[in-house]
């Protein structure tokens, strides 16, 4: 067939469609989908609140790239108001007249609504607790909020405010450091008020952290309204270009001070780049996914082995509460900290069993650093990881569990971390790519061998599926294509907890081949259970990082660098509390759910997981009240006890 013949061939095929309508389009959809292409039917599931709050995320979206100053009350005094219209908005909606999908849409925005309320006035407590210590920040805000406002620029003015915030933060640092003194105990400093009266306050770790954390984003405020003015201004430069570099400088000396002095940390402040505004515009715009500060890059000079620059910002058991109710969980943090102990016993109780099946006796400890020592050689890790990935979706295809759509098999990819990330990310993640934690030759001998003991041949089994099909590649690859609009609603429990959860259902249907694989299944297994523990204890102030990290090392068994890489990703600022308990909690909400609709056989397996991953990123318990139809009210409060009315029954 010739060009032209193939170009009237296509134009015939358009205005055929065109003519003949819906009919000629579901034609041609079946057509495409002897093809393996994905086309979706012409009948609409969609909730009749969706249009509503696409609009709510793009107006919060609009709101948030214009005000991205997160210590701005213009930006806290818009965003109050948008919660609080769309909160009224929502008010006068009939409830009762929606249909089920709708209504499981008007509880997950009111919930969302409420806590984002709560959440700027959380922000603002935790600004007024280190407020003193930036004494300058009001300046910064007001720059960069008459720039946004397309105010003249008074130069002069400008040069002159400048000028008179290095003052400030130079004064300030002397302040402190005129007042610092060991404590009783020798560790953290303390300092009297700036009149030298009252009782001496402490600068906390955490509020010492906080405040660099809070300068970081300032400094990189500062760039972006002197770049703006920079050179485009010949008079704005001549004034302002000294002044700027010198208040730089001084901000930088100055969270390098309370950084290194105050909350101990070992690492320098990274240079405010690229990156960091990027994860700026993330922070201050996403509708309900993680939430964090932004933060210092970890640089080369971080020490991997140094637990002592781990700092976090506890939020206290109010706050762990908050969350949780936010999150569907209607579970204490001591519940949940009760449900994690049990977990791990059952586990440390299956270790033992494969420990005996490899000659070790009840020593699993010995059988773990057997398993270890089973790594592919340096290179290798690729082919690894192809061969596991194809061997778990082979098992998924035999066992009818998930459909898996074409495109979602041929579309994944792989790419190797580097060594800067692997010190907050000692094992793989993933998704549509997976990114392979494995040494590379800069690496000390030490950090070679426990990256690839931490990565060995049977670890990896467990993680592969994890990452890519069924779990977290094949969740992402339906997010996007069933019900979108959802993400202001996205949980962890729900995201990490489908990854996790098909860790628990392969187990149960014997994925595990050897004793070798089921000591790398349940290592995961243990990690998941001491991550509840280990987070809510630290955020309850019941457990220092050190002894969060001498958990993971004592009662899991990871590698010592390992342990630290992840208890300074938990606590590092980019992850919400309940982030590390959601992996083994959402788990356990699926695992009860499948009991509940799978194992009485009401629905089998395809049709549960498929029905899942087309719900989107919602907590589970929303997912349960579609899925079996519940009679929803208004006021619903979760109470779906997925463990029991007690943690202490399985």
């Amino acid at each position: 067939m010739t060009r032209a013949h193939k170009s009237l061939t296509a134009i015939s095929i358009a205005l055929s469609i065109i003519v003949a309508g819906p009919v000629a389009l579901a034609a041609l959809a079946q057509t495409k989908s002897s093809s393996n292409v994905s086309v979706p039917d012409l009948k609409s599931d969609s909730s009749e609140l969706r249009d509503f709050i696409e609009r709510y995320a793009t107006d919060r979206l609009s709101l948030a790239r214009s005000y991205p100053v997160l210590l701005s009350p213009s930006r806290q005094t818009r965003l109050r108001q948008l919660y609080g219209d769309w909160l009224a908005a929502l008010g006068k909606l009939n409830f009762d007249s929606l249909s089920l999908d709708a209504k499981v849409d008007y509880l997950l925005f009111r919930n969302h609504l409420e806590h984002e309320l709560r959440q700027l006035d959380v922000q603002a407590k935790q600004y007024v607790e280190i407020e003193p210590l930036l004494p300058f920040s009001k300046t910064i805000v007001e720059l960069e909020e008459a720039r946004r406002r397309m105010d003249p620029i008074e130069s002069p003015r400008a040069a002159m405010l400048l000028a008179e915030m290095k003052k400030q933060i130079d004064a300030q640092r002397k302040a402190i450091e005129s007042k610092m003194r060991p404590d009783s105990k020798g560790g953290e400093k303390n300092y009297e008020n700036a009149e030298g009266k009252g009782e001496p306050t402490r600068i906390t770790k955490t509020q010492a952290n906080r405040a660099v954390l809070t300068i970081n984003g300032l400094r990189l405020t500062l760039r972006n309204w002197f770049t703006f003015y920079n050179g485009y201004d010949p008079t704005f430069t001549w004034w302002a270009d000294e002044p700027y570099k010198s208040a730089d400088q001084a901000l930088a000396a100055y969270a390098t001070f309370l950084g290194e002095k105050i909350a101990g940390l070992k690492q320098e402040i990274a240079a405010i780049d690229s990156s960091e505004s990027r994860q700026a515009a993330r922070t201050g715009s996403e509708g309900g996914g993680q939430r964090g500060r932004v933060e210092p890059a970890v640089t080369a000079s971080a020490r991997a082995a140094d637990s002592s620059d781990i700092v976090g910002d506890p939020i206290g058991r109010d706050g762990l509460m908050g969350e949780l109710e936010y999150e569907m969980i209607p579970y204490t943090p001591e519940e949940l900290i009760a449900i994690a102990e049990k977990e791990l016993a059952w586990c440390e109780q299956e270790m033992k069993k494969a420990s005996r099946d490899l000659g070790y006796g009840d020593d699993w400890h010995k059988a773990l650093e057997h398993v270890k020592t089973l790594y592919v050689d340096p290179g290798k890790q690729p082919e690894l990881i192809r061969d596991l990935a194809l061997e778990a979706i082979k098992f998924v295809d035999d066992h009818d569990l998930v459909t898996v759509p074409q495109l979602a098999r041929d579309t994944w990819r792989m790419e190797m971390m580097t060594p800067e990330r692997q010190l907050v990310n000692p094992f793989f993640t993933g998704g549509e790519t997976i990114s392979v934690s494995y040494p590379t030759s800069g690496m000390t001998h030490e950090q070679k061998m426990m990256s690839m003991r931490g990565n060995n041949i049977h670890f990896s089994r467990a993680t592969v599926f994890h990452e890519l099909i069924p779990g977290h590649h094949l969740q992402g690859f339906m997010s996007a294509r069933y019900k979108p609009y959802r993400g202001p609603f996205s949980t962890p429990f729900w995201g990490e907890g489908w990854a996790l959860y098909w860790e628990l259902l392969l187990w149960d249907m014997n994925f595990a081949k050897s004793p070798e694989n089921r000591i790398g299944m349940l290592f995961w297994r243990m990690h998941r259970s001491a991550r509840i523990m280990f987070s809510i204890g630290f955020h309850l102030g019941k457990m220092t990082p050190q002894q969060c990290i001498d958990l993971l090392v004592n009662r899991v068994g990871h590698e010592p660098e390992n342990a630290i890489a992840e208890v300074r990703r938990s606590f590092n600022g980019t992850y919400p509390p309940l982030y590390q308990a959601a992996y083994l909690i959402g788990g356990l909400q699926l695992r009860a759910l499948h009991h509940e609709l799978v194992d009485s056989g009401k629905m089998t397996n395809r049709d549960f997981h498929d029905r899942i991953l087309k719900e989107n990123r919602i907590p589970i318990e929303m997912v349960r009240a579609i899925l079996t139809k519940q009679a929803l009210t208004r006021d619903y409060k979760a109470s779906w006890k997925f463990y029991g009315s007690s943690p202490a029954g399985r």
